[in-house]
């Protein structure tokens, strides 16, 4: 295992466009780091110049405290997990996890312990013989993994490894590779353009976009305090609604009424003119499902349902709205960065799911202003994030991250400490039984 940091990182093709731009970014020993971002973004490139795949045209790679540029890929002892799976046919699932051990000429019997270990790990005991035509698409992928796993490396990578897998076979495979990850306690970064697996799996997620660095944070920071409006509409799902606003003392003009600013938020944004307001669907409500109590901590407003969702356990509505035009393109543009469908004048809100609002009538919201983030639309930036806050959400997912990697560690050194314990008294039993007279072996058989 292994710290891995990058230092004014730098990818440039031939014709000059920046792949990747300056990143400089460190990964901790035992860290499960997410790169995620839109197509296009970097971030398999950045993998790529981790493992020694692709030249780096500046900056430094330096992995377990040693500089890696020039060294080559096999020289750096790191364990890949491709999207494709990159399996052998031929092969069994045995000598598939077996063959980079084969090809470093590992003695037959630490390959055996080694290849039935993982196995374990990965419940694939029952199909060492078969061949990988004969596996699901989940058991490739444990295969795949598996084969990382021998190796015994500083770091796993993975390139996309669950976008080949259906919707619920996704997320079988996500709670396995957090388990795997938490259980051995290796560095681990992972690609992904899907943010749902970004914000499950990892420790800290690096957001990227146009080979940039947006934000590097735990989940839930990026979630609650995002610095620009591309985290913000990257993060979520559905994405955060975006408002128009503008500025009348403490106050905020939207689409939808006034929202009242606290000191700190009213003085950043004090002067200036049209703003982005953005609230996350589940801050809205049907109006006729919040308390008394609650109501005073957010605005109600009346608006017409355009669309209807009902999922059973939770139930969307669409509302549009009038925007600027600047708004508009705004947004449009936002929507094609972010490779997603277009970012319509409407926000989608969150409403309990036993209300029965109807599509086509006006029903009454609330909205819980105090959730509210207000975004420059020329610069993207939030001008409201509170970093303090946000600071101390890492904080203690960093804190989480120690704590359960030390557990883990724990736990192999306890249970290789057994193994040994059971290996001695297999022997001195072996012994035992070995210089035993026989009629003493019949009468211990008979109590």
């Amino acid at each position: 295992m292994a710290q891995i940091e990058m230092k004014n990182i730098v990818k440039k093709y031939g014709d000059g466009f920046p792949a990747v731009n300056d990143v400089s970014l460190d990964i901790a020993d035992g860290e499960f780091m997410i790169l995620v971002g839109p197509s296009g973004c970097g971030k398999s490139t950045l993998l790529r110049m981790i493992v020694g795949l692709e030249d780096i045209t500046s900056g430094d790679m330096v992995i377990g405290g040693t500089r890696v540029n020039d060294k080559a890929p096999r020289d750096r002892n790191l364990s890949m997990v491709f999207q494709n799976y990159a399996l052998y046919p031929h092969l069994s699932v045995y000598e598939n996890i077996a063959f980079p051990l084969r090809l470093s000429r590992t003695p037959d019997d630490e390959v055996d312990r080694r290849v039935k270990e993982a196995a374990s790990v990965l419940e694939l005991h029952e199909h060492l013989e078969r061949k990988p035509a004969n596996l699901s698409g989940g058991q490739r992928q444990r295969v795949a993994m598996g084969r990382a796993i021998v190796r015994q490396a500083e770091a796993f990578l993975f390139d996309e490894p669950l976008s080949n897998l259906d919707a619920k076979l996704r997320g079988q495979m996500r709670t396995e590779i957090a388990r795997l990850q938490r259980r051995l306690g290796i560095t681990t970064v992972y690609v992904t353009h899907d943010q749902t697996e970004a914000m499950t799996l990892g420790d800290r997620v690096c957001v990227l976009r146009k080979g940039l660095i947006q934000q590097v944070a735990s989940p839930r920071e990026l979630y609650e305090q995002p610095v620009n409006l591309f985290v913000a509409g990257f993060i979520g799902s559905p994405p955060m609604n975006f408002l128009p606003a503008t500025v009348d003392g403490n106050t905020l003009d939207t689409p939808f009424g006034k929202i009242e600013l606290d000191e700190r938020r009213a003085a950043a944004v004090a002067g200036r003119d049209l703003l982005l307001v953005g609230i996350r669907p589940e801050y809205f409500n049907d109006a006729s499902f919040v308390e008394e109590d609650k109501r005073r901590h957010g605005m109600t407003f009346t608006a017409r349902v355009d669309v209807k969702e009902w999922l059973g356990d939770s139930q969307f509505a669409y509302i549009p709205y009038e925007a600027p035009d600047a708004i508009r393109a705004k947004l449009a543009e936002l929507s094609r960065e972010l490779d997603s469908e277009a970012l319509r004048t409407q926000a989608i809100v969150s409403i309990d799911a036993s209300s029965r609002l109807r599509e086509g009538r006006d029903a009454e919201f609330w909205v819980d202003t105090r959730k509210a983030h207000v975004f420059d639309p020329e610069s993207g930036e939030n001008l409201t994030r509170d970093e303090e806050a946000g600071a101390e959400l890492t904080r203690l997912a960093e804190q989480d991250r120690v704590e359960q990697t030390e557990d883990a560690r724990a736990d192999l050194r306890t249970d290789g400490r057994h193994a040994a314990d059971a290996d001695d008294t297999d022997g001195t039993a072996d012994a035992a039984d070995r210089d035993r007279p026989s009629g003493g072996a019949h009468r211990s058989g008979a109590v």
